[in-house]
């Protein structure tokens, strides 16, 4: 499935086939990446991310969640995934990454709202999730700038290699959505 943000963005399902190009950006980013997601040291070998997108297609045939990479001119830029579906509560978390080069101009924002209307409007879900090391401002500006509540603190929320974090939680309600 693909999920279209604007001339120059595409949210695609992750397939195997995308496992070289996800490793090189991985690979060509670690720096910029280990600062704030923990399983980085652990992608060693196309292998490793095939094992990932391996996962993630069994989620989306569950219909327990997905990811998608993030395409902006024609070439990966990140994953945008649902860590999960709750059915039962009608409720989902967003996660995200992007490589450095990418950053400042509008992508991310653009796809997770574009994916927040997906999870509305066709999955019918009620609220989303995001959460965020507190120190991850660019992260952070995300659900800021689409209009999430922040609403609360995760204390030591996750370890990162040598250290705990803090998490901010976020949190969208559906009649919340484009009110502004």
């Amino acid at each position: 499935m693909e999920l279209y943000v604007n001339e120059k963005v595409v949210l695609r399902e992750v397939e195997m086939r995308d496992a070289p190009m996800l490793y090189a950006l991985i690979n060509g980013n670690r720096e910029h990446l280990r600062r704030f997601l923990g399983w980085i040291d652990a992608n060693r070998s196309v292998t490793d991310v095939e094992t990932f997108i391996t996962v993630s297609i069994q989620r989306r045939l569950i219909n327990n969640g997905t990811d998608y990479t993030l395409w902006y001119d024609g070439k990966i830029v990140g994953i945008v995934g649902l860590h999960y579906l709750d059915w039962v509560n009608h409720r989902t978390s967003i996660g995200y990454w992007m490589i450095e080069q990418a950053q400042g101009k509008g992508i991310m924002t653009a796809a997770v709202s574009r994916l927040i209307d997906y999870i509305f409007e066709e999955l019918g879900l009620n609220r989303v999730e995001i959460q965020c090391a507190v120190e991850n401002e660019k992260s952070r500006a995300i659900p800021e700038r689409l209009g999430f509540t922040q609403e609360g603190q995760i204390r030591q929320g996750e370890w990162l290699y040598d250290h705990y974090v803090n998490h901010i939680v976020y949190g969208l309600l559906k009649n919340e959505w484009r009110q502004s």
